[in-house]
């Protein structure tokens, strides 16, 4: 068996250039992702306290589904980009707060594409500014990630249509169906 590299990180990430709109390429996806998913994107804001608000939408079925969380430095003495992101669940009635890692593994230095996953390899997302991602620069990052220890074969491709489907013209999933059928692996 192949030896693999300790997970490193990004340091000294700047957040600032980090914000905006990022669109799922692919991803080993998390329970609460449907698994129809499409046109999944995260546009991130920084708040005046430092923190981050994410909005994580995804469209199923026609209709869009999303959950808003925050995300802050796991260590706020560190340069390094290791984030915990917290959501309330379910989003539709937000009761139970959910908190996980977000690690940012690699970034371009214009920040159009990232590769993101967590310390128990669990999960992987890889980003793009744009809708599509080039395949040289895909299989760049796939190579990153098998590096630090991650089962590639285990990605799925976000299909994206282009131009992406804007919020306030979807049919809103306001029932939380997305998210009910994640539960069942749906």
């Amino acid at each position: 068996m192949a030896t693999q590299k300790e997970m490193t990180v990004v340091k000294g990430l700047d957040l600032e250039r980090y914000m905006g709109r990022w669109y799922e390429i692919a991803s080993v996806p998390s329970r609460f992702q449907p698994r129809d998913g499409q046109d999944t994107r995260a546009t991130y804001t920084l708040r005046s306290d430092g923190t981050v608000n994410v909005l994580n939408e995804t469209w199923s079925g026609g209709r869009r589904g999303f959950i808003e969380g925050t995300a802050y430095k796991a260590d706020p003495s560190s340069d390094e980009a290791k984030l915990k992101v917290k959501f309330y669940v379910p989003p539709f009635l937000p009761i139970f707060p959910v908190v996980g890692d977000y690690w940012v593994l690699y970034i371009d230095d214009d920040y159009q594409y990232a590769l993101i996953g967590q310390p128990s390899r669990n999960y992987l997302w890889i980003l793009c500014r744009k809708t599509h991602l080039d395949e040289e620069v895909y299989n760049m990052l796939l190579e990153k990630a098998k590096e630090v220890g991650y089962d590639v074969q285990k990605l799925h491709k976000t299909p994206q249509t282009d131009p992406p489907p804007e919020a306030d013209t979807a049919p809103r999933d306001t029932k939380g169906i997305w998210w009910i059928k994640s539960l069942f692996g749906r």
